[in-house]
């Protein structure tokens, strides 16, 4: 399955295909973007230093309420919610693999942690932080709540 980034390429290149000057004039109507992932707003940033962000962009990922609110509180009710919704398969009894603890991590590990006590317990008693190699075998759900490239992949 291509990547987000390989199958959004693919629609701009086939756009470029019929109309070569289609983005050149959206460009010149474009008032800005808004970004709202930590990830997206790094890029745009990155754009901005070397020249190649041609139009205004709005940092939403960074007010207040979206990073401590939606990413962390959001993402309680939307995954457990999603994930069932997606495969149709009771969550219950599971075990789950959060890859990554931002805010948005750190709401996926609550809404799927049974008993956060003794994942406290567990912490405080110096159980060590598994690296997906040792898990893949054991677990059920993988989820990762990164941008970044690479997190999880399958060799064969």
């Amino acid at each position: 399955m291509p990547s987000s980034r390989s199958f959004l390429l693919s629609i701009i290149r086939d756009g470029l295909k019929s109309d070569p000057k289609r983005y050149h004039r959206m460009k010149e109507r474009l008032v800005g973007v808004s970004e709202e992932t930590t990830t997206g707003v790094k890029r745009l940033y990155q754009m901005q230093a070397n020249g190649t962000l041609l139009f205004p962009a709005i940092n939403g990922n960074d007010s207040v309420t979206k990073s401590k609110f939606d990413n962390l509180y959001g993402c309680r009710h939307s995954l457990p919610d999603g994930l069932m919704r997606a495969t149709d398969v009771m969550i219950a009894g599971k075990m789950a693999v959060v890859c990554g603890y931002g805010d948005v991590g750190k709401g996926c590990a609550a809404a799927l942690e049974i008993d956060p006590i003794c994942a406290l317990q567990a912490l405080v008693e110096g159980l060590r932080v598994l690296t997906l190699e040792d898990v893949v075998s054991q677990a059920d759900i993988f989820v990762t709540t990164t941008g970044n490239k690479d997190i999880s992949w399958l060799t064969t």
